[in-house]
């Protein structure tokens, strides 16, 4: 059993946790992670800026230096988060549950909002939310772009009881770290989505009667922004830091 966010780093660092976080820790900040060289950090803010819904800033440290220190929070973030996924130049090179090889001097890391943090709050309102990691779609929707950095917006996707769905708009308002009120609700192929069925990313959801299919901006957006980037490592889906505090 997970006792508290300390515990759950500690396990990741130690290579016993390689699962999902989604539906641990209910009602702790859950972040997304990338990181980039110095170079290129300031470009990747103001994207962040720019694009506020799929990547809400949290935290950043200082260039070449792995721990996090934000509030009671203080981590490697080398080997604090399950799993990563490391890149070059815009390709896939390596999925390790530790980066430590794999971090330069002039890294810069950027700790981003991640919806897993609003799903706690949603099952305590009555809303049934999967413990699981949501599927994720590539929307028709391009983000706005900074320097290098440019792409699609991704989303995540619940399926709401129809009767509830404005409750969940109310309760995501009050988490902007967790991309706060969904960006579209209702017929997926308004933003480009072809088949629920098919997420690019995550499980194929159920869809029960009478439900609403509802969609929020994803943290996995910035994976499909760097393929301009010679250097880069981010979360591997579903698998986010998770902060000491309490959004």
């Amino acid at each position: 059993m997970i006792t508290s966010p300390a515990h759950l780093r500690a396990l990741a660092a130690a290579g016993e946790w390689t699962a999902p976080t989604a539906g641990v820790l209910d009602g702790h900040q859950q972040a997304n992670l990338v990181i980039v060289p110095r170079s290129l950090a300031f470009e990747f803010l103001l994207y962040c800026t720019r694009n506020p819904k799929p990547c809400p800033v949290i935290a950043v440290t200082d260039p070449g230096d792995p721990v996090l220190r934000f509030g009671t929070t203080e981590a490697d973030l080398r080997t604090t988060l399950p799993r990563y996924r490391v890149w070059r130049n815009g390709e896939l090179v390596a999925e390790p549950t530790d980066i430590t090889a794999y971090w330069q001097d002039d890294a810069v890391a950027f700790l981003l909002g991640c919806s897993h943090t609003f799903e706690g709050p949603l099952r305590a309102a009555g809303i049934p939310v999967a413990h699981t990691a949501p599927p994720v779609y590539i929307t028709n929707i391009e983000t706005t772009p900074a320097g290098p950095f440019s792409g699609p917006l991704l989303v995540s996707m619940r399926a709401v009881p129809g009767h509830l769905a404005a409750t969940a708009v109310e309760i995501t308002y009050r988490y902007p770290t967790g991309h706060g009120t969904p960006v579209h609700i209702g017929d997926p192929s308004v933003i480009g989505i072809e088949s629920l069925s098919a997420p690019d990313f995550g499980p194929p959801p159920a869809i029960p009667p009478d439900s609403t299919p509802m969609f929020w901006a994803c943290g996995v957006t910035p994976q499909l922004a760097i393929s301009n980037t010679p250097y880069a490592i981010t979360h591997y889906p579903g698998h986010m830091f998770v902060f000491d505090h309490t959004p």
